[in-house]
């Protein structure tokens, strides 16, 4: 099952962080399908980048959202 959920990027105390869509059991940062947009808590307001139509592709071919994302894509 394919889920969409983020990757996390950047350094130790500059996290980043990329929202993709992953088969359910590779490891947090494996290889991805396709990268779907990005989000950085860092600045302020945070920065929040998604590619919504290719996220309404994926969860009408079957991917799970998960509860980070799906909170992430809530927000005005």
């Amino acid at each position: 099952m394919v889920k969409i959920r983020l990757s996390q990027t950047g350094t130790k105390n500059r996290k980043t962080y990329r929202i993709i869509a992953i088969e359910e059991g590779k490891r947090r940062d494996g290889q991805a399908i396709e990268i779907l947009g990005f989000y950085n808590p860092l600045i302020k307001p945070a920065q929040l980048s998604v590619k919504r139509e290719r996220i309404t592709y994926w969860v009408s071919q079957g991917a799970k959202l998960t509860s980070t994302v799906q909170k992430l894509l809530e927000r005005p």
